[in-house]
């Protein structure tokens, strides 16, 4: 398939790119899993980033504990940023993967610029966390219905 231009791109914001790849899949399930995995590549970053922002902000008693905790929360989550976009575009699609890609198409809530005590973020990135392993579950079951266990399996 050959490439959409800029102006393309910038028409259809609702089409995705895709390229060829030697990947035995049908381009139908293809294009479902790249939608679904940017899906989930922007939500991942935008958990990390949630992360950073309460590991930045919080104070209090217990800021020392939970400045850590949050920082570690954020760098387990990093490296799925890598793996989730680079199945994208082993499936041959484009990885939609820049901060403002990841901010517009993200399902997460905004993080709550109100939060300041420790357990105001706890609750902000549990109540992220929640929602983003519905959404992983969701995305598991929808990779296994399209015919991909790699990608399944990336998810799990």
């Amino acid at each position: 398939m050959a490439s959409a231009t800029k102006a393309d791109a910038k028409s259809k914001p609702g089409k995705s790119k895709m390229f060829d790849t030697r990947i035995d899949l049908n381009a139908k399930s293809r294009e479902g899993l790249v939608k679904l995995l940017n899906a989930r590549l922007a939500d991942t970053f935008d958990l990390y980033s949630q992360s950073k922002q309460a590991h930045w902000n919080v104070k209090g008693i217990h800021f020392m504990q939970l400045h850590e905790l949050f920082d570690q929360v954020a760098e387990t989550v990093l490296p799925f940023v890598d793996a989730l976009a680079e199945r994208v575009t082993a499936l041959g699609g484009y990885a939609t993967g820049t901060a403002r890609m990841a901010a517009a198409a993200s399902s997460l809530s905004e993080y709550p610029t109100e939060a300041a005590a420790g357990h105001d973020h706890l609750v902000a990135v549990t109540e992220r966390f929640a929602r983003y392993a519905g959404d992983t579950r969701a995305a598991i079951e929808a990779s296994s219905g399209l015919g991909d266990p790699t990608s399944e399996d990336l998810l799990t």
